[in-house]
């Protein structure tokens, strides 16, 4: 299903044939001195998130001998709160491994959170002179989490900050590709978040391409990866676009408050390590691409809802368990690679590995708390999956107070203009009753959930008309889920695995209750102002908010 509009020829960024496959198979990552003769600016925080009173230190390295220093309040408006021109800056040495070591610059600058910063997203902008006389610059971000207290009437928005320091590219290696091992080509297991956010995942302009296709493709034409075409042309980060404040976080942050809504921000990392901060709020919120989750992360919702709290996932790809090393300085996840090479299977908690969450060992699948999961969805609408499929999810019970004043009926799609679904989702196996979906059990989904809206995506490029070589996902995904789940990663078992889809779902647990809108790309309903993903939205936030108010 195309929607109507769309173009039918890929954007051109300037790239030869050679230099967009380049873009999409090769490695290419921001590293000290990348600028060249130009010069250049880079900074990072000691930490993600602080609350009011406390330090934030700033570790810079520049090419020029002075920067300044602008900070902005990033949500409906962008609201100044700093201003420091001319602060001393010079080079700094910088590992050749520091992607994973961190990059142990010395200090900069200090200065103390005032007790007046409103928590949020804080964008830092620093400037300088390059070596030609032309400016140069850089951008970092840190959030100013709430005081402790409290705080009826307010949503806690959760940025996936383990998602984001898996995908940063910063240094040359994440969790997807790196130049660590002995040939300087392997993704590394543990990534540092002691150096600074790749390019893009602070700012973007707004034309910068999202990851699911918006062309029309014509049969058996070959997909293309614009976003990745585009980072290739710009000087952007590859990754950009699965991660970060500026493809995901922010478009929900910016909308809720202009929305009238009042929201604080923390970090996935303060959720670890404060166990108890749900508990201040009423309604706490998820978006965007949140893949990464330690096991303490996912005690502190579990805990948050069987005690009353509500909970709403506008998210999807909820896939990994991590863990926090050196006071949360470092992020473990081996992967594909945990059953071989995590240390807690030799010796340790098993529990604990770094594995998919619905690998058997764990014993804690996915579902357990949002209700879905990563391996029975995954990709749609980029590159060979479901790449002319669904932009929306499809309804199936619109009488659902989500859907109330929406007009929704039957067999309607939610979101299929802007695009909501997609390009990873989560879901579960299921089976049509009536023309109703039903949880089959498997993946032990939550007594009472409800599936109100499906769609379909798949784990593998099952496309025989496209060359491996044009391929980004190809079967590797899926072969990894069959040997997960079924011991061997063998055609039959990838036969299990390869179709999958997204879903819509609400359940009660405890005393309290979880909707999860299983997309990567809702927030893209909320950029693009559709009208009815703003409702759901609205209606949800509205029921979680409402329902501490009315004593439920």
């Amino acid at each position: 299903m195309s929607a109507p509009g769309l173009p039918h020829e890929f954007p051109d960024f300037g790239l030869t044939p050679e230099q967009r496959r380049e873009a999409v198979r090769g490695h290419y990552f921001e590293f000290p001195g990348m600028d060249g003769e130009g010069g250049e600016i880079w900074c990072y925080t000691d930490r993600f998130s602080y609350s009011p009173g406390e330090t934030v230190t700033l570790f810079v390295s520049s090419t020029a001998r002075t920067v300044g220093i602008e900070i902005v309040r990033d949500g409906a408006g962008e609201t100044p709160v700093m201003s420091r021109p001319g602060v001393a800056a010079r080079w700094q040495e910088t590992p050749d491994q520091c992607s994973v070591e961190g990059c142990a610059w010395a200090p900069t600058v200090e200065f103390r959170v005032p007790d007046d910063w409103r928590s949020g997203a804080y964008r830092v902008t620093l400037t300088g002179e390059g070596r030609d006389g032309a400016p140069i610059l850089s951008h970092h971000l840190f959030i100013v989490r709430p005081a402790p207290g409290r705080k009826p009437g307010r949503i806690l928005q959760v940025a996936a900050t383990g998602t984001w320091l898996a995908y940063n590219t910063w240094g040359g290696s994440n969790h997807y590709q790196g130049i660590t091992g002995p040939n300087r080509d392997q993704y590394s297991p543990v990534v540092s978040t002691q150096r600074p956010w790749c390019r893009g995942f602070v700012v973007l302009p707004r034309e910068a391409p999202r990851v699911p296709l918006e062309v029309t493709l014509p049969p058996l034409a070959i997909p293309r990866y614009p976003h990745m075409e585009w980072a290739y042309a710009t000087g952007h980060s590859k990754k950009y676009a699965s991660a970060g404040w500026a493809s995901y976080d922010s478009h929900f942050f910016r909308w809720a408050e202009r929305e009238g809504y009042d929201v604080d921000l923390a970090s996935q990392h303060d959720l670890h390590f404060v166990p108890g901060l749900l508990d201040d709020y009423d309604c706490a919120v998820f978006v965007g691409h949140d893949e990464y989750w330690t096991w303490e992360m996912r005690d502190a919702v579990d805990n948050y809802v069987e005690s009353g709290g509500r909970v709403a996932r506008f998210a999807g790809n909820f896939m990994w368990q991590t863990r926090l090393e050196d006071e949360g300085r470092r992020q473990v996840c081996y992967k594909y690679r945990a059953r071989a090479e995590d240390p807690v299977y030799r010796s340790g908690n098993v529990t604990r590995a770094t594995n998919s969450w619905e690998a058997p060992e764990i014993g804690r699948p996915g579902a357990q708390t949002f209700g879905l999961n990563a391996t029975s969805g995954v990709y749609a609408g980029w590159g060979g999956c479901a790449p002319r499929g669904v932009r929306g999810f499809p309804v199936y019970r619109p009488e659902h107070w989500a859907f109330a004043d929406t007009g929704l009926a039957y067999g309607d799609v939610l979101g299929g203009e802007s695009h909501v679904f997609g390009y990873e989702v989560d879901g579960l196996d299921y089976t049509i009753r009536r023309g109703l979906p039903e949880p089959t059990g498997e993946g032990s989904p939550p007594e009472g959930i409800v599936v109100l809206a499906l769609g379909l995506a798949a784990q593998v490029e099952d496309a025989p008309h496209i060359p491996p070589e044009d391929q980004f996902v190809g079967d590797e995904d899926g072969r990894f889920a069959a040997e997960t789940l079924y011991g061997t990663p063998s055609d039959e078992n990838l036969e299990k695995v390869k179709r999958g889809n997204g879903m819509i779902v609400n359940f009660p647990r405890g005393k309290g209750e979880v909707f999860h809108a299983g997309s990567c790309e809702w927030v893209a309903g909320l950029l693009r102002r559709d009208p009815m993903v703003e409702q759901v939205t609205n209606n949800v936030l509205g029921r979680y908010l409402g329902a501490a108010a009315r004593g439920e």
